[in-house]
């Protein structure tokens, strides 16, 4: 398929996502949202898909919906959001959240609104010293969405989310990392570095254990110690007949680098 919002490529067990409107410092259109739904098909089609990386074209990150592509005139017909959520932004972070393996988010600059939500989502964050993260929500008078209202206070707490949500003021990426919405903050000219360094290190990883691990690790929260304490005993009882811990246990008694076959 040809792409015209996203770069979309997959190469050595490491699938690229890359958000190309830098014009529009990367905002998401309908069309966009059916590009990278139509990349998704190919990383869930393709087994040698390991690991995914998002990120953006140019000097942004993602800044939310673009509002061209909802415009509305003063007295005329209001837009539906809500189907507009539930058709594209809520299908994305689901897909996101629940593919099995490692997904990244590289944020090179401002990350607003949805842009927020989507590196939130990931499993990995890491962001550029210059990059912002604004709830930019409250500036057009709606509620923070696509799972952001849901991460903030279990990331950041109750206090500083609000604050994020009500007020729209941007937050550093350092400020991010310090907080724990994100894993890593970095010097701008390290961030591709960092990147390319977290997928290639997923790529050749035992991928079903860190899928499992991602399912855990998610999913915890909704789960007694005791329920939790069952699963990871059937989990490990699972991965343990995989030929992937075969692999890992002969690697590390012979001293050698092991090959995993992941997925």
């Amino acid at each position: 398929m040809a792409f015209k919002t996203i770069d979309f490529s997959i190469e050595n067990g490491a699938a690229r996502l890359i958000l190309n409107r830098p014009d529009r410092l990367n905002s998401f259109t309908v069309e966009m949202h059916g590009e990278i739904a139509a990349a998704l098909d190919e990383i869930e089609n393709d087994n040698t898909v390991r690991t995914l990386l998002i990120t953006g074209a140019g000097r942004g990150f993602c800044a939310g919906q673009d509002l061209n592509d909802r415009a509305v005139a003063p007295g005329g017909e209001a837009p539906d959001l809500g189907e507009s959520v539930e058709k594209r932004y809520n299908p994305l972070i689901r897909r996101l959240t629940g593919l099995p393996m490692p997904v990244v988010a590289a944020v090179n600059g401002v990350a607003a609104g949805a842009g927020a939500s989507l590196a939130f989502a990931c499993d990995i964050c890491i962001a550029a010293r210059s990059a912002k993260f604004i709830m930019s929500f409250a500036n057009i008078g709606l509620v923070p969405d696509s799972g952001s209202s849901w991460v903030l206070p279990r990331l950041a707490g109750q206090a500083r989310a609000l604050g994020l949500a009500l007020t729209g003021e941007p937050l550093s990426a350092a400020s991010a990392a310090e907080w724990g919405l994100v894993w890593r903050c970095v010097d701008d000219e390290k961030l591709s570095d960092e990147a390319n360094a977290l997928i290639g290190k997923f790529a050749s990883a035992p991928t079903r254990g860190l899928a499992e691990t991602k399912k855990l690790i998610r999913t915890a929260l909704t789960r007694t110690l005791d329920e939790q304490l069952d699963l990871e005993r059937d989990r490990m009882r699972e991965l343990g007949r995989s030929d992937d811990y075969r692999e890992g246990v002969d690697a590390f008694l012979n001293k050698r680098k092991p090959a995993f076959k992941g997925r």
